[in-house]
């Protein structure tokens, strides 16, 4: 069964509160999504490392409900 776009954003909001969370369904099929997250949690880090934090946030939902997800991470300006 698909990921709903909010259900997504949800996951991402309980491992990241601060954030600025965008999701864009890129294929139309709950499927395939891009997500831009800005956060304080990411500042200091690699990009690998910010996306390794991203899917542990997923609790194991990628590959299963979840099929593709492009990552757009960064911590706030001037963090």
């Amino acid at each position: 069964m698909p990921m709903r776009a909010n259900d997504l954003e949800a996951l991402l909001r309980g491992a990241f509160p601060d954030a600025e969370i965008e999701i864009t369904d890129l294929a139309g099929d709950g499927d395939h999504y891009r997500a831009r997250i800005v956060s304080t949690a990411f500042s200091g880090l690699s990009r690998v490392r910010q996306h390794q934090l991203v899917y542990a946030a997923l609790q194991g939902r990628m590959g299963a409900e979840l099929h593709a997800l492009a990552l757009e991470t960064a911590p706030p300006p001037g963090g």
